[in-house]
């Protein structure tokens, strides 16, 4: 195989993909470099369709390597890297979310991707760089897939470093923006698609308002364009023969008959109701009709059949529902396009803890649970990308009861992980900073019924949560999921509240969260190609509606975050002390520090600025460690007067300490308005005496007097 490298100018730097040099026995292999990144991404099929059944078998995997940022992570005990991070688990999906939808759905081969990174540069995005690398190496390969597809990152602030009034999307946008300037943009959008086409959305923004979000696609999509082309020409050069696929499929007089009992027995009735249990009931029994007639008319294949059956079964309604829809504007519910399902909204309603909310939409329902702790209680994220900490926390959590199945329970998925960082990601922007509430904030989802956008409940529910939990959000946060249908003349329809039915034979899943000024939160999947950029602005505008119509909910229920915080939520003093004192506050191996927490019962997060936080499960014992540090780290000045306790005795005068760690000399000549002979004669060791600063010299030294105190003290 001839080692081959070709380049192209992206976002004012070089895009290179090479291939022939690194894993040379998969069925197609890249590796892509933007900077100082570089990915490899690898992909291989099986001859022979695969023994999973009831769907195309496609594994995507983002694999980090510490050593790609230089880094020697884990335990004394165990530097082997362990379970993918969240980060890694949210690229991976990304890379999925844009490949999947390019594949045959009758295709039984076992297809794997595997993006490892293999150098990161601190600046160029590795996740945006798996996707271009993951689209090289199927596009060459001899794996059937109507690619090739590209990713961009998209951000916006002024001065723009790469883009002109020009550019569509107008002054502003960046294009593949560096880590700091992503850092300083109200956006930051991963977008992807074919040459036509958009087919993955991921982004977090602050506040933006539904245009300036059309414009970044726009802007996003000239680029993809670019890349896109730029893969077709590495296909054109070295693209291996497309394979045959193994199709799950049987003879068309069979396929024909399944059809035919499909509709006799009355699918097209059957997938019409308000209530899920009645659709599954009706629809299981139809199929059952399907199974008796194979069990019948056939001896051979017979699990194969069934298999083949259900894929017509998949077929024949995802016709039915699209052909209604488009048609007679006909949704499974009776819903009209636009209308949302019945809302309710409740909150406090555990007894015990910090906040509460409870979103029920429909058949989907969502309990948000609070719990606000100290700062150190921060999340430490240790990565091959960042080391950094998170205060706030989102954890998503999807039992098999919600949708009346049994699964064992193996902890969060891919799915609960990405739902979690969506809903996570939607209030982000609405959060107090931590110098208006320094809590560390855990918001922990638990669906309890789904069908049909668990994660926009889950947002929904977040922000009742927080605002029963007294944190002072800037403004209520919705999230709505929306859907398409389309034709095969392009002709759509949008959907409003999509529910599981809708969500599975429907085209299209596109959540946006946002607060009354704009986007938060966007997240996207397809089931098609892609779409184009005239349905994702009917699909924004039509949502931004849903959006305020459920804040109107919400604020039903509750309308600003309470002024109380619960009984059992901890109590955070700040305070503010010179960084040259923290010392006196730790003191030698942390033996003041730990006794004043032995003492009070409080937790002390110290930063290196000197801002000090104690975290108390009541306020006078953080008040009683609020003054023991005050004393510490104050500043003595002249003037000052104090109950001073006398420590040393010497025939020139008494030391005695005015503040713990603070001692000054109060001078014999200073003890008394009239001649003292001896020390003794007034003061012993442990006395107390009322003193007054004379002086601080500039050596630091305390100068004292008891005498010079005002008799009335």
């Amino acid at each position: 195989m001839e080692h081959k490298k070709w380049s192209l100018q992206i976002g004012g730097r070089i895009l290179e993909i090479e291939n022939g040099l690194l894993a040379k026995q998969a069925g197609g292999a890249v590796t892509a470099r933007y900077g100082d990144t570089v990915v490899l991404a690898t992909a291989v099929m099986s001859k022979d369709a695969s023994r999973i059944s009831g769907y195309f078998p496609l594994m995507v995997d983002f694999e980090e390597r510490y050593y790609a940022a230089g880094k020697i992570k884990g335990s004394r005990f165990i530097k082997r890297e362990g379970r993918p991070s969240d980060d890694a688990i949210l690229s991976g999906r990304v890379v999925d979310r844009t490949v999947r939808p390019l594949f045959n759905g009758r295709m039984r081969n076992e297809v794997q991707v595997i993006c490892t990174v293999l150098s990161y540069d601190g600046e160029n995005d590795p996740g945006i760089l798996a996707v271009i690398a993951a689209s090289a190496a199927l596009s060459i390969s001899n794996i059937p897939w109507n690619g090739p597809v590209a990713a961009v990152r998209v951000g916006k602030a002024k001065p723009a470093r790469n883009a002109s009034p020009s550019d569509a999307g107008g002054e502003g946008f960046i294009l593949n923006p560096v880590n700091g300037e992503i850092a300083e943009s109200n956006l930051d959008l991963v977008i992807s698609g074919t040459k036509d086409k958009i087919n993955m959305i991921e982004a977090g923004a602050k506040e933006v308002p539904e245009e300036e979000i059309v414009e970044a696609f726009a802007f996003g999509q000239e680029a993809i364009v670019k890349i896109a082309s730029f893969i077709e020409e590495i296909v054109k050069e070295v693209g291996k023969e497309k394979s045959e696929p193994a199709l799950l499929q049987g003879t068309p007089e069979f396929e024909a008959k399944v059809k035919e009992i499909l509709l006799s027995e009355g699918l097209a009735e059957a997938l019409y109701d308000p209530s899920k249990k009645v659709i599954e009931e009706k629809t299981k029994a139809i199929n059952e009709k399907v199974e008796t007639y194979i069990k019948e008319s056939f001896t051979e294949n017979v699990d194969k059949l069934k298999e083949v059956a259900q894929q017509v079964f998949e077929e024949v309604s995802d016709e039915i529902v699209h052909q209604n829809i488009l048609e007679k504007e006909q949704r499974p519910d009776g819903r009209k396009l636009t209308e949302i399902r019945h809302i309710d909204c409740k909150v406090g309603i555990l007894p015990r803890t910090h906040g509460t909310g409870l979103f029920t939409r429909g058949e989907t329902q969502a309990l948000t649970v609070t719990t606000l702790g100290s700062p150190g209680d921060e999340q430490i994220i240790d990565t091959m990308e960042v080391d950094m900490k998170k205060r706030y926390i989102h954890h998503y959590n999807f039992p098999p009861y919600s949708v009346g199945e049994i699964k064992p329970m193996r902890g969060p998925g891919r799915r609960e992980i990405g739902h979690g960082a969506l809903a996570e990601k939607a209030l982000v922007p609405v959060l107090p900073s931590k110098e208006e509430f320094p809590y560390t904030i855990l918001l922990v989802s638990e669906v309890l019924e789904s069908n049909g956008s668990s994660s926009m409940a889950s947002t929904c529910g977040s922000t009742l949560s927080l605002m029963d939990a007294g944190v002072p959000i800037k403004r209520p946060v919705s999230g709505i999921a929306m859907g398409i249908i389309v034709g095969k003349d392009e002709k759509f329809k949008v959907l409003t509240d999509i529910q599981g039915l809708e969500d599975h034979y429907g085209d299209m899943d596109f959540k946006a969260a946002g607060s009354e000024k704009g986007i938060t939160a966007l997240q996207m999947d397809v089931k098609v190609d892609g779409v184009t950029l005239e349905m994702l602005k009917a699909v924004l505008l039509q949502s931004k509606g849903n959006r305020l119509e459920i804040l109107q909910k919400i604020a039903a229920a509750i309308s600003t975050p309470r002024t109380e915080m619960s009984q059992y939520a901890p109590r955070i003093i700040v305070m503010k002390i010179n960084p040259e004192k923290i010392r006196n506050v730790i003191g030698s191996g942390g033996k003041i520090i730990n006794e004043i927490i032995d003492e009070t019962g409080v937790q002390i997060d110290i930063e290196d600025d000197g801002s000090i936080f104690i975290t108390s499960p009541d306020g006078d014992s953080a008040a009683k460690a609020q003054k023991w540090i005050e004393n510490l780290t104050h500043e003595v000045k002249a003037g000052e007067i104090f109950n001073a306790r006398v420590t040393r005795i010497m025939n020139f005068g008494a030391f005695a300490e005015i503040l713990p760690g603070q001692e000054g000399l109060i001078h014999i000549s200073a003890l008394a308005d009239h001649r003292v002979e001896k020390v003794e004669d007034l003061v012993k060791v442990g006395d107390i005496v009322p003193v007054k600063v004379i002086e601080i010299d500039n050596q630091g030294r305390i100068n004292l007097s008891a005498k010079a105190v005002p008799k009335q003290v």
